[in-house]
């Protein structure tokens, strides 16, 4: 039996929101890393180990407002430093939980997934917002963007380790703590949608 990163069964680990069982895929690898072969084709990264995609997410965390995001030497585009982070902050959710961290992962991304967003429509000149539904593999990108930019923020000229904070971020999702900047950010979002219907 392959377990994830040699350590941890996928055993019984599923995904409950209908949404996203296409778009998680949760099949271990014991290395997650396969050197960007889905790449080029559409959709194809929902087959690859959702791991594999947090790690890729930790290489480069993105843009935030239009501007690359503000992270420190841990943004390399470097796999092994990338993997060696997730696999640190999985064992400190281990140590912190008690159980699987891959099963608490998949729910912190559950929990995190926003449902709606918002988007502006012009009209006769006016911009004014409006409610739509968030695409499932999208959905799935912005919680693992969120997960990343919310650890970059928190161990940035800090103390605390990116590993401490990557962890942390996972488990506040996981117990739906606005703590989380996937969480708070997801309130917001939904808040704001809400009220453009």
């Amino acid at each position: 039996m392959v377990l994830a990163f040699n350590k941890w069964s996928m055993e019984g680990i599923k995904v409950e929101d209908m949404g996203l069982q296409r778009y998680v895929a949760l099949e271990p690898r014991i290395v997650p890393k396969t050197g960007a072969r889905y790449a080029g084709r559409k959709f194809h990264k929902s087959k690859s180990f959702i791991v594999e995609r947090l790690i890729n997410k930790v290489m480069i965390p993105g843009h935030k407002a239009k501007k690359h995001l503000r992270s420190s030497g841990h943004t390399t585009g470097k796999s092994a430093l990338a993997y060696n982070i997730v696999l640190e902050a999985f064992k400190i959710i281990e140590q912190k939980t008690k159980e699987n961290p891959l099963k608490v992962f998949v729910k912190a991304l559950e929990n995190a997934a926003p449902r709606e967003e918002i988007v502006a429509i012009e009209y006769g000149g006016a911009r004014y917002p409006k409610a739509v539904d968030c695409a499932p593999q999208r959905r799935v990108d912005i919680a693992l963007r969120y997960f990343v930019q919310g650890s970059y923020e928190a161990s940035f000229n800090k103390k605390t380790a990116i590993e401490d904070a990557l962890a942390e971020q996972i488990l506040n999702a996981y117990k739906m703590d606005a703590k989380s900047t996937a969480i708070s950010k997801k309130i917001e979002l939904e808040r704001q949608a809400d009220a453009s219907r």
